[in-house]
């Protein structure tokens, strides 16, 4: 099982089996994000297309995902922050 150390989580777990995605993006997450960090994103887009109102397959929806995929791993805070309507369920 291939490892990496973490961006979003800090650590050493495992790694995502294969890239992404293509393009130099989906390389670097391939390198340096965990399947766990992944999922995490995942849950965090799923949350961005529901409060955006995002159409699957579209050009609006994938230049979202790649731009939060950036910030969210390699973005200046430690994750992207969510939209300004979001309120988080308890």
């Amino acid at each position: 099982m291939r490892t990496v150390h973490c961006v979003k989580l800090g650590k050493e777990l495992p790694g995502l089996e294969y890239a992404p995605f293509g393009g130099a993006l989906g390389d670097k997450i391939w390198a340096s994000v965990s399947e766990e960090g992944w999922k995490m994103f995942l849950e965090h887009f799923k949350m961005m297309m529901n409060e955006f109102r995002l159409q699957g397959g579209t050009d609006q929806a994938t230049t979202a995902f790649l731009t939060e995929a950036e910030k969210y791993f390699f973005g200046s805070g430690t994750s992207a922050a969510p939209p300004p309507d979001f309120k988080p369920q308890h």
